[in-house]
C-alpha cells in the first residue's frame, strides 16, 4: 500500500450500532452469544479536495450509515457455517432476533466488510477521486480491528 503524503485525507466515525454475536468455534466464553455496541471509522484520501475543499463531504455518507444501521443495528450476527444456523433462522422467524448471516462476525473481518462498503460507494460516487484505505471496528474502548488497502482502481 502506498499513500502518498501529497493526498490530503480525513476520517469519519459512526458509533453505537448495538448488535450480538457470537464466535462458535472459540473454546473459550466468547462461543456464547454476547453483545456489543459497535462503532466505526472509517479513513478516506483524496487526489484533490471537492468543489467545497472536503476530501469527503460526510453529510453524503448518509447511504453508507444506513448500510451500517441495516447490518449492525439491533441484530444478531452469525457466520454461515454455524451449527446451530437453522436455529438462529428459526428464532428470527419467530421475531425473537433480528438475524444477520456473514463469512465471519469478528471485528477483522467486519472492518475488511466495511472497507469494501465504502469503497464500492465512493468509487461510484466519486469516479475515482477518493477512496477509503482504512476502516476501524470497535466493539468496546478495550477491542477494535481494523483492515488497511487501497482499492485496484484508486
Amino acid at each position: 500500500m502506498n499513500i502518498h503524503s501529497s493526498q490530503f485525507s480525513c476520517s469519519k466515525s459512526f458509533e453505537d450500532f448495538p448488535c450480538s454475536h457470537r464466535q462458535w468455534r472459540h473454546a473459550g466464553h466468547c462461543r456464547f452469544v454476547h453483545g456489543y455496541s459497535r462503532s466505526f471509522t472509517f479513513w478516506f484520501i483524496a487526489k484533490e479536495l471537492d468543489v467545497n475543499g472536503f476530501v469527503v463531504d460526510f453529510s453524503r455518507l448518509k447511504p453508507l450509515e444506513k448500510k451500517l444501521k441495516e447490518q449492525f443495528d439491533h441484530t444478531f450476527l452469525v457466520n454461515k457455517d454455524d451449527p446451530l444456523l437453522n436455529y438462529w433462522k428459526e428464532l428470527n422467524d419467530l421475531e425473537a432476533l433480528n438475524l444477520r448471516i456473514m463469512d465471519n462476525v469478528g471485528m477483522e473481518f467486519s472492518s475488511k466488510v466495511i472497507w469494501q462498503w465504502a469503497n464500492e460507494y465512493l468509487k461510484e460516487k466519486d469516479k475515482g477521486r477518493t477512496c477509503c484505505w482504512k476502516t476501524e471496528s470497535k466493539e468496546n474502548k478495550s477491542n477494535s480491528a481494523s483492515y488497511e488497502n487501497l482499492p485496484t482502481w484508486y
